[in-house]
Parts: structure tokens; C-alpha cells; sequence
């Protein structure tokens, strides 16, 4: 029985610990607060996982240590070097295999779908943020200091999320109207949380999968509009009233809220079609998507929950 250690317990790093203690596995979670799902397998520890020598300490005979940490989105270039820079430096300490949970962001605006190969043009901060990150870690990678792996994810759907349709789909479900700066009829590449977790742990365990990342098997492009419609008609809800929001009216929402002022720099990912290309992980890691059937009947018996 393996030792995994997780940082971080949002929606992925939650996923990950569970799929990894119904594997049998000896799971340890980290966060600030020591809180995390419950489990017999999984220890809970409060620590600062930016503190290097502690998170040496935690991490001394893991197998891997999986960096799902979000730190807020507009604390990213301040929270996230001195947090990666610690994470690197236990998995070199160890011995064990770094695993990062990514996004999209470094790609930055792309005509067409992205690839692993797609030019890491970040448009924004939080872009060349994770884009610095990847960098040392990969630099670490190739001087033969550590092993790591990186997976990364369009916006995720189900229980948890925090992502755009994770806003919409509680609000179709109540009946209300929904005003966001969205192209509701551009497709879009939705990601199932739990699919993050399986990638996640298939690309640590893997060795053709370190020194190179992933992106998370997810099902064909939807529409938001479609989604909406599907778990409405799900939950015997009214069809929704999906607006657009102009562009200056994000833009003056930003002039008073932090989160609506981050939103501005990946805005460019809802007006237009926003692809990912997820092959490459299903025909190296096996690891297939889940239904999006599937994903929204999921999604919409957990926000009843």
C-alpha cells in the first residue's frame, strides 16, 4: 500500500484522495485547515503547504504528491511561486513524483482546437503564472532533479465545481434568468472532475506520462445553451433564459469586484469556440471520458443534493 500525498481539497484534490483510497491506497491530504473527505485511508493534516521543509516532511516515502492547490484567482501572482516552489522542492527532496493539476490559461486565445502542442501564448497574468510554474518544473525534469507530470482541464462540471456552467446550472434549475458575458451558442470543452482525478492518478503512476502534460480525456464540445437545456429538461425545469452580457458591463463589474475584474482576462473563452483537444491522453494513459450524458445527469443530482 502506497503512500499519496494531496495538496489541496477542492473538487479535484477531493476526487483524487477518494479515488485513491477506494484503490486501497494510503492517501494523506494536506490544506491549511486539515479538512478533506473522510475516509479510513486518508489522513488529514493542517499545514502550509508553501512552507518547503514541512511539506519535505509530509511528503518523505510518498509514492506522489499531487499539487491540487487553487490558491484565490486573483492572489494567483503572489500565492502561486512560493507554493509551487515548495511543492518542487519535496518532490525533489523524496523522490516522489510530482503531479500538477493545470488549466488552459497558458495558451492564451487559439483558433481552433488545443493541442499539448499548442504554443503556450498566455493572453494574461494568471496565464504566464501557470506557464512559469510548468517551466521550472520541466526545467527540474529534464536536469533529472525530479519527476513531473502536469494534466490539464477545460472548465469542469460536477459536484463542486466552481467553473462558469457550475454559475449557470443552478439558476436554469431555479427557473431564473441568466445574464453573463457568454456566447451561449459557441461550442465549448466541458471537463468532469472525477475524469481529472483518474488522469490525474494514471499520469503520476505512468512513466511515459512524466516530463510532458496532459490533457484530461473530456467528451465532444457542447454549447452552454445545450447544456442548460439538457439539465433542465432533466430536472423538469423551464427552458432557459440564457442572455448575453455585453462586454462593458463585465468591464465596469470589475471597477468594484476582484473576481468579475479577473474574469476580464479570460473572457475571450466564452465568445468563441473554446476546443481541447484530448486524444493523446486516452491512447497513452487509456483513460476514456466520461459521457456527457452521464456528466449531466451527475451535475444535476448533485446541485439538488
Amino acid at each position: 500500500m502506497a503512500l499519496h500525498v494531496i495538496v489541496g481539497t477542492g473538487p479535484v484534490g477531493t476526487a483524487t484522495a477518494r479515488l485513491l483510497a477506494e484503490r486501497g491506497e494510503q492517501v494523506r491530504v494536506v490544506s491549511r485547515r486539515g479538512n478533506g473527505p473522510e475516509h479510513p485511508a486518508i489522513e488529514r493534516v493542517a499545514a502550509d503547504a508553501a512552507d518547503a521543509e514541512r511539506l519535505t516532511t509530509l511528503t518523505t516515502g510518498a509514492q506522489a504528491l499531487y499539487n491540487c492547490a487553487n490558491p484565490a484567482y486573483h492572489r494567483w501572482p503572489t500565492d502561486w511561486p512560493p507554493l509551487a516552489g515548495a511543492l518542487l522542492a519535496a518532490a525533489e527532496r523524496t523522490g516522489a513524483v510530482l503531479a500538477t493539476v493545470g488549466n488552459l490559461y497558458g495558451y492564451g486565445p487559439v483558433d481552433g482546437p488545443m493541442t499539448e502542442q499548442t504554443p503556450e501564448n498566455a493572453a494574461g497574468t494568471k496565464g504566464r503564472v501557470r506557464n512559469r510554474m510548468w517551466a521550472d518544473a520541466l526545467a527540474a525534469h529534464r536536469a533529472d532533479r525530479v519527476r513531473v507530470t502536469e494534466v490539464r482541464g477545460s472548465d469542469y462540471v460536477g459536484a463542486g465545481g466552481t467553473s462558469l456552467a457550475m454559475m449557470v446550472l443552478p439558476r436554469v434549475l431555479a427557473g431564473q434568468r441568466v445574464f453573463l458575458p457568454v456566447d451561449w451558442d459557441a461550442p465549448h470543452t466541458w471537463t468532469y472532475i472525477a475524469d481529472v482525478a483518474r488522469t490525474l492518478v494514471a499520469a503520476a503512476a505512468d512513466p511515459q506520462a512524466w516530463g510532458r502534460a496532459w490533457h484530461v480525456p473530456s467528451a465532444p464540445a457542447a454549447p452552454m445553451r445545450e447544456l442548460a437545456n439538457r439539465a433542465a429538461a432533466l430536472a423538469g425545469a423551464p427552458a432557459p433564459k440564457l442572455i448575453r452580457m455585453p462586454y462593458p458591463v463585465l468591464w465596469l463589474g470589475g471597477l468594484t469586484d476582484p473576481f468579475i475584474r479577473e474574469l476580464r482576462e479570460t473572457a475571450y473563452q466564452f465568445d468563441r469556440p473554446f476546443l481541447m483537444d484530448s486524444t493523446a491522453a486516452t491512447a497513452t494513459l487509456g483513460v476514456r471520458p466520461t459521457p456527457i450524458d452521464q456528466v449531466v445527469k451527475e451535475t444535476v443530482g448533485a446541485l439538488r443534493r
